[in-house]
């Protein structure tokens, strides 16, 4: 590395001095929005709870956090199921409550 690397103390200060003007200002650096994958869309419409909504689909809520975060895809029967949950999703919330 050459000095041209490294910034000194002061410079340092006050870069992080402009970045809480900024943030106290209301100006927002950067702004990341996610959009839920199409199972969690559906549970977030039946209002229920992770744990709630695995009981409901009768599957574990290890499976419904893999499905969520995209590391895993429902089966077919499942993906029935969850399209169900999102057009209907009182009939989720009934079947947990019966």
């Amino acid at each position: 590395m050459t000095d041209k690397d490294y910034i000194t103390g002061e410079e340092l200060g006050n870069k992080l001095l402009q970045a809480v003007r900024e943030m106290k200002a209301g100006q927002i650096g950067r702004v990341t929005v996610v959009e839920p994958n199409e199972v969690a869309a559906a549970r977030f419409a039946t209002g229920l709870s992770q744990a709630q909504f695995a009981h409901a689909l009768c599957i574990s809520r290890r499976t419904l956090q893999d499905w969520e975060q995209g590391r895993r895809q429902p089966s077919g029967a499942a993906r029935a199921l969850i399209r169900l949950a999102r057009k209907h999703p009182k009939l989720i919330a009934e079947e947990l409550a019966a």
